[in-house]
């Protein structure tokens, strides 16, 4: 059987550095892996400084340069970071009927300036806001008196799950029923975030109402399915119109977690991500804040 061509690019190359405070070093036969087709002597040089870290550089001289077929050595260790989280603010309101954040000074840096040596101040801050505000994670204690709380959640429930994203931001109606998870697969374990476009009218008040909401019959498939947390960009995971939480009492009745307000879902990849939304480890909390992100790569 004849193997596959080679198709990754190399450049092989001889260097020289000279130090702007004398001296300097020498490479020969220096091997890179390559993006593109090519690459300029200039790319080629501030990537020697950069990767061998090297300070006061003067000059450097590509030599021999020469682009060959040649499999990549270096393992990709390229992530990227989606931001999944609101910004909190004083005066924010998250919820209606809940107050915002009040965010002020403890001590502030002119106050702290009498307390340590000339030049030293430090601004230690305080922030008043209940714990639905702005992108927050809910634990079974927040529906159940003997759930667990923040404190007891296993960091292996919170961070680094496997995701997949459900969008449903072009359907009609806003209740997502279990159609809209029934074609997914395997599921058991990962992190299901349900795009729906609401997050676009976070800080205005269309947000608090009219909102998208899974119904019940999805909240108990997603349960059987064995999933590990559930998130939504939408203003209630459950419908407002009445005082049921069937969504809340199913999934934290089932220990997963589940995140409400994300936002930025439409810049994730339907799945091949990581989703992680770690709180403070508080006793006897249900819910509160936390920075939802997705990594990449």
């Amino acid at each position: 059987m004849a193997e596959n061509p080679i198709t990754d690019r190399r450049v092989k190359f001889d260097f020289e550095v000279d130090f702007s405070n004398g001296g300097g070093i020498q490479g020969q036969d220096f091997r890179l892996d390559m993006a593109g087709e090519n690459i300029t002597d200039a790319e080629l040089a501030d990537y020697i400084i950069q990767d061998l870290r090297l300070l006061m550089v003067g000059e450097v001289r590509i030599l021999n340069k020469e682009i060959i077929a040649e499999r990549h050595k270096r393992l990709a260790t390229t992530s990227r970071f989606i931001d999944l989280s609101h910004i909190i603010e004083a005066g924010m309101i998250t919820y209606k009927g809940l107050p915002a954040p009040v965010i002020c000074d403890f001590l502030s840096r002119e106050a702290s300036r009498k307390l340590y040596a000339e030049g030293t101040e430090f601004n230690i801050s305080k922030i008043e806001m209940v714990s639905n505000t702005g992108t927050y994670l809910d634990s079974p204690f927040h529906r159940y008196e003997q759930g667990k709380d923040l404190a007891d959640l296993e960091l292996t429930s919170l961070a680094d799950l496997d995701a997949i994203v459900v969008r449903v931001t072009g359907m009609s109606g806003r209740a997502i029923s279990a159609v809209a998870f029934s074609e997914l697969g395997n599921i058991a374990g990962k992190a299901i975030l349900v795009h729906t476009g609401w997050d676009s009218h976070w800080r205005t008040d269309q947000y608090f109402e009219g909102h998208p909401f899974l119904t019940a019959d999805a909240a108990e498939y997603l349960v059987k399915a064995g999933v590990a947390l559930v998130g939504i960009d939408s203003y209630n995971i459950d419908d407002t119109n009445d005082g049921y939480r069937p969504v809340h009492t199913g999934l934290l009745g089932a220990n997963i977690p589940i995140v409400e307000h994300l936002c930025n879902l439409g810049e994730l990849p339907d799945s091949g991500f990581h989703f992680s939304a770690v709180p403070p480890k508080v006793k006897s909390f249900g819910t509160f804040p936390v920075r939802a992100f997705a990594a990449l790569g």
